[in-house]
């Protein structure tokens, strides 16, 4: 059996799936390396993986922001077992997304941890035509956090300053934003469909590199973990931009993280021009682009 716990990552790996062993010391690339390795083993052992696609992300040639694409292969099985066996994702519309050139992915978010943006990753690579690693812009405090920064660089996912925001439309990528930003993750259990406002900097983003926006509707995050509270003075004393309580967490420690097995469905709508933007500003346009999602949140609600 793989030895998963032989490093911290592997470590609560192990708190999950077998026997903790002592830890190591290693670099951060290495112990993800090393723990999603184990990971990957264990769940095979266990056939909980399914076939992979054959069909891989083209390879980042000089990625200023650490894309690795051998790190995505590596890290693939587990998060196809996410999307396929314990989010069960369905998707409509994905035709929407341009096949080629930049463009701006704009969702809903919830769910405490960003298990949407991997499972919109994961999409991505599923329909694209080519498929391409869907570049999300994550909130400044994650390039603080250790370990999991570089995971999240090697997976394409970037610091989200409008110096970043700029050059990676410029490269051509499509960029996911979440303009409901930390309020999103942490709604209450009793408002978790109805949106938060939208910041309008990816707005103006889109004007300034003239570049379509995609209007993309997720249900199931905000199920995921149910938050009963957010303590945001314990989250600002952590450095955090928030600390949601939920069910779980912190009653079970670690494993109060594991979402609940809800299921994802998943809406792509029609790209915006970015003419039809700048005929009514980006504050006006930040509020429609909001107003869509949540109709479209609302349509995969069961009846």
């Amino acid at each position: 059996m793989a030895p998963t716990g032989e490093n911290p990552i592997g470590e609560l790996v192990d708190g999950m799936l077998g026997q903790p062993r002592a830890p190591r010391t290693g670099n951060e690339a290495e112990l993800w390396s090393e723990a999603l390795d184990g990971l990957r083993a264990r769940l095979r052992e266990q056939g909980a993986l399914p076939g992979l696609p054959d069909a891989r992300p083209a390879k980042a040639v000089d990625d200023p922001f650490g894309l690795d694409p051998e790190a995505i292969e590596r890290a693939r099985p587990f998060f196809e077992f996410l999307y396929r066996r314990w989010f069960r994702v369905q998707s409509h519309g994905f035709e929407h997304v341009p096949e080629a050139g930049p463009a701006i992915l704009v969702a809903n978010h919830g769910g405490v941890l960003p298990f949407d943006a991997a499972m919109l990753i994961m999409d991505g690579l599923h329909h694209g035509d080519p498929p391409r690693v869907l570049r999300t812009l994550v909130d400044r405090f994650v390039a603080e956090l250790p370990v999991v920064s570089p995971f999240y660089a090697a997976m394409g996912q970037v610091t989200g300053t409008r110096e970043n925001f700029r050059a990676l439309l410029a490269r051509g990528d499509r960029v996911l934003v979440f303009p409901e930003g930390a309020a999103g993750i942490s709604k209450s259990f009793f408002s978790r469909f109805v949106l938060e406002d939208f910041h309008s900097g990816f707005v103006e983003e889109a004007l300034r590199a003239q570049v379509p926006i995609v209007p993309v509707a997720v249900r199931g995050p905000e199920s995921q973990a149910p938050v009963i509270a957010d303590l945001r003075q314990v989250g600002a004393r952590l450095g955090l931009p928030a600390f949601p309580i939920t069910p779980t967490f912190p009653l079970l420690g670690p494993l109060g993280l594991i979402p609940l097995p809800v299921q994802y469905r998943v809406r792509y709508g029609p790209p915006i021009p970015a003419e039809d933007l700048f005929a009514v500003g980006p504050d006006r346009a930040a509020l429609e682009v909001r107003n869509l999602i949540q109709s479209m949140l609302a349509e995969l609600r069961p009846r």
